[in-house]
């Protein structure tokens, strides 16, 4: 039951005391323990803990939040950004909302673009892009495309769950594979070992790397903050399996959390090396918009004896001095890594192990001057026999990882 308001909408205040208290439940599978509402909705929604003790619920199964699949219209599939902290200017998601439902996933406040709240609705209320394969082929055949390596999965998880029965992911790998255009992917999915053939034609040629996502070797910390996701060992041995099969991988820790999962920097590296990793790249954690209340009433929820120091350090490497403290900085340059004694500290225990453990400094170079434009389909408008396309550097991109 929810009492319901209307109210303009709310910028989200930054503050390392707990979470004003809410309604919280642990669903069996599910990231997210609240329901904020989205930015952008005019009624604000608050659930009465009255009416939740009148039922005296003791078991949630019958109420635990089902998966829900929409379809996703979008016109387009490429997404630009002129960001300098990430090593790509383009990247495709070919899903929205993801079922991983990892608490700490900055995509979350995408959802109040959609009228749904970036707590459970993000992991529950999902939404496929059917049209992506079709929508790439008419980005790339437009006469004025340039190629460079594409992203897939930087917002959510291309290999999700529903990826095994939409197979969105495969159909735009097969294009890319086809038009010998470079790729790079992040995942924590052991699902993409399905692509093993595509990804190995890829890497033969080189145009393809693969950053498997790895925050924790804790069975326990995993289940909790990424309960859907394949569990620690599993990505482990995605990696060695894409090893074998002579496709480059990376690892990604990120994000890294102060007394969660920071100190296991060196054993994660550490893992990851042994099981072939080459790469490897990091970021703190970032909390914007409603994100800040979900992590945080997750954060008190799950380890209430760590909440305050968790919260106090993620404050210091985010706040300017002199400032408030605040938990989230959008600005680029500290973003991704902090700032402060304790950001420093991160990224010299990071970059002394991934020195020692022989990781590489810069990524992989990716070839675009293979780059061909698809066959067009019947339903796309003549390419006017555009030639191939390729950068002045020689062909070659890369970007430096840690």
């Amino acid at each position: 039951m929810y009492s319901v308001g209307m109210s303009k909408p709310r910028k989200t205040t930054h503050s390392v005391r707990p979470a004003a208290a809410l309604l919280v439940t642990q669903h069996k599978g599910r990231g997210a323990v609240s329901q904020p509402t989205g930015r952008f909705e005019r009624v604000q929604r608050q659930p009465d803990a009255d009416w939740r003790d009148e039922r005296n619920l003791h078991d949630e199964t019958e109420h635990a939040p089902r998966t829900q699949v929409f379809a996703d219209r979008s016109r387009s599939i490429l997404s630009y950004n002129r960001s300098p902290d990430v090593p790509f200017d383009r990247s495709i998601n070919p899903y929205r909302g993801c079922e991983h439902g990892c608490s700490y996933c900055y995509a979350r406040p995408t959802h109040a673009y959609l009228g749904h709240s970036p707590g459970l609705d993000f992991e529950t209320q999902l939404y496929v892009k059917h049209d992506a394969v079709q929508c790439l082929r008419q980005a790339l055949l437009s006469p004025t495309y340039q190629c460079q390596p594409v992203n897939i999965g930087s917002v959510t998880d291309a290999y999700q769950p529903i990826e095994r029965d939409h197979c969105i992911t495969r159909g735009l790998l097969e294009l890319l594979a086809h038009c010998q255009h470079p790729v790079t992917i992040i995942t924590k999915s052991a699902l993409i070992e399905r692509d093993i053939d595509l990804l190995s034609e890829l890497a033969r040629k080189q145009l393809v790397q693969v950053f498997v996502s790895i925050t924790t070797l804790d069975e326990t910390l995993a289940r909790r903050w990424e309960p859907r996701a394949a569990a620690p060992w599993r990505r482990l041995h995605s990696v060695r399996k894409l090893t074998e099969a002579a496709i480059p991988v990376g690892v990604g820790m990120a994000p890294v959390v102060p007394f969660l999962n920071e100190p296991e920097i060196e054993r994660v590296l550490t893992a990851a090396r042994e099981a072939g990793a080459v790469s490897a790249f990091y970021s703190v954690l970032r909390l914007p918009h409603e994100l800040e209340t979900v992590f945080t009433d997750w954060l008190h929820t799950h380890y209430p004896d760590r909440a305050r120091r968790v919260l106090s350090h993620l404050a210091d490497m985010r706040s300017q001095p002199g400032e408030a403290a605040r938990l989230n900085d959008p600005r680029f340059g500290s973003r991704m890594r902090g700032q402060g004694h304790w950001a420093e500290l991160i990224a010299l225990r990071f970059r002394m192990v991934a020195d020692r453990l022989g990781y590489l400094r810069q990524g992989l170079n990716l070839r675009t001057d293979r780059f061909r434009a698809p066959v067009q389909s019947p339903n796309s408008r003549p390419d006017r026999n555009r030639a191939q396309v390729s950068v002045p550097d020689g062909g070659q991109t890369q970007g430096a990882l840690f």
